[in-house]
């Protein structure tokens, strides 16, 4: 099945403006910093290790940024889909849309539509994860939480040599740092370079929780509405259950968002029991 893309992509709260606007904006500043000013300090420019890092850094940038475009312009919702005629099992009748919903899907009030197998809203990319875009989406979280988990070891070296604990406002500096900055206590490049450390280091923190999150919704093969509320009649085993996410190329999907997966399902017509096609 081919994937179909997203007509309308503008967003709709302040919310998903301000995370969206966000993430826009940290990636290619965390991307410049690790590498055009920690690690240019921690390797000679051309030596092998440099060159090592430099490519490993560029290739999470583009499995980071091309992950986080098709999570946004894959349509997984209900428009354009040929909806079930009758009420089937586990169908409902969506009052918004005005359609017979398939199982699995939820209407979101934010995108104003019903989503295939939905599993939430993220503000981070303004859409609705679903069954058609939750690939990318977790690929997307896979590869921020190895990039900021990469470049926060680097950062500590480079942070914390110059960094003195038993000064009084290197504490405010830690603990309020984009105050030092915005009030113009601190207007340094150091300053500046110590508030992207530590939005690297919630990063971190951060994508990791929600990696775990995810790993147990795909081996569970529920989405996040199914596992709050113990419906497991998708459970379809732990190979099925990845493929349903990763697509029938599962084993190499994860490398790269440009590599073709098909997904087994249409996301409307659910089998009780997964029968693997290839």
């Amino acid at each position: 099945m081919q994937l179909a893309l997203r007509k309308t992509m503008y967003l709709k709260t302040p919310t998903d403006f301000g995370s969206f606007s966000f993430v826009l904006l940290i990636i290619p500043i965390t991307y410049y910093f690790e590498l055009f000013v920690v690690l240019p300090s921690m390797y000679p420019p051309g030596t092998l290790w440099y060159n090592f890092h430099f490519i490993c850094g560029t290739l999470l940038m583009i499995n980071i940024t091309s992950s986080f475009v098709a999570t946004i312009i894959v349509d997984t919702s209900i428009a354009g889909k040929v909806m079930p005629s009758e009420m089937e099992k586990d169908c409902r009748f969506c009052a918004v849309c005005e359609t017979i919903a398939p199982p699995r899907s939820w209407h979101c009030d934010i995108c104003k539509i019903c989503i295939l197998k939905r599993d939430h809203h993220c503000v981070f990319t303004g859409c609705c994860i679903g069954y058609f875009n939750h690939r990318y989406f977790f690929m997307f979280v896979m590869y921020l939480f190895i990039a900021t988990f990469y470049g926060t070891y680097f950062n500590n070296y480079f942070i914390w040599s110059d960094v003195n604990f038993w000064n009084l406002k290197t504490v405010f500096k830690l603990v309020f740092p984009l105050a030092m900055l915005a009030f113009g206590f601190d207007t340094s490049y150091q300053q500046f370079y110590l508030l992207i450390y530590l939005i690297n280091t919630i990063g971190t923190l951060f994508t990791f929780a929600l990696l775990c999150i995810h790993v147990k919704l795909i081996m569970s093969g529920c989405a996040t509405y199914e596992k709050n509320h113990g419906i497991h009649s998708h459970n379809y085993g732990l190979h099925s259950n990845i493929r349903e996410v990763l697509g029938k190329k599962w084993y190499i999907a994860w490398i790269c968002p440009f590599i073709k997966s098909e997904l087994p399902q249409d996301g409307i017509h659910w089998s009780e029991t997964h029968v693997h096609s290839n």
